[in-house]
């Protein structure tokens, strides 16, 4: 048994007295819906500090990738049976092959599968597919490659989608790591990516 499992056990056995869950339809009746998903998805990316970019007709997932990271020399695959992996740029590996998470330190590209994409913030939701989850974290950039079908409205249609599925790890991700101090000065890439892109396919 991991830690993680121990304390929800712990957990468990200390709750004496359980509620129902709250009825959240009338918010979810009121909340945001789009016209048009890219274009809102591609807007909050951008306000978020990220970028969009579109599979073209007859492109594949690698040469995108390669488009918008030409001087990449070191990237990161997370993504098994990639399209086009073998036009990826810089010396490619794949995580599970790296020993240890550190070792993914210093790689200038990570590429990743986003299982859904939120349009009102730009959110991207990943899970744990490979062995170190530092693949999401350390690279300098990322690339979540979401499909179109997969861009939900508003978080409410998020976590609806994501129903009762427990990952061992998943998280939103919404653009690049930021943060900012009482002088209002914003910093990209304090504690993670300084740079995330998503490539809609």
């Amino acid at each position: 048994m991991d830690s993680r499992e121990y304390i929800l056990n712990s957990i468990r056995r200390h709750t004496t007295e359980r509620y129902d869950k709250p009825d959240l339809s009338p918010l979810e009746a009121e909340a945001i819906t789009y016209d048009d998903p890219v274009a809102q998805f591609t807007a909050a990316m951008k306000q978020q500090g990220g970028r969009v970019v579109l599979l073209q007709p007859g492109q594949t997932v690698g040469a995108a990738i390669a488009a918008a990271f030409p001087d990449a020399r070191r990237t990161v695959l997370a993504v098994r049976d990639l399209p086009g992996a073998d036009e990826l740029p810089g010396e490619v590996t794949f995580a599970d092959d790296i020993p240890e998470a550190r070792d993914i330190n210093g790689a200038d590209l990570g590429v990743a599968e986003g299982l859904m994409g939120v349009c009102e913030n730009g959110a991207v939701w990943i899970e744990q597919s490979v062995k170190h989850r530092a693949v999401y974290l350390l690279p300098e950039a990322l690339v979540f490659i979401v499909r179109r079908d997969a861009l939900v409205n508003n978080m409410h249609e998020a976590y609806n989608r994501l129903g009762d599925r427990a990952p061992h790890f998943g998280a939103f991700i919404s653009g690049p790591s930021k943060t900012a101090d009482i002088e209002q000065a914003l910093v990209f890439g304090a504690h993670g990516a300084r740079d995330v892109t998503v490539l809609l396919v």
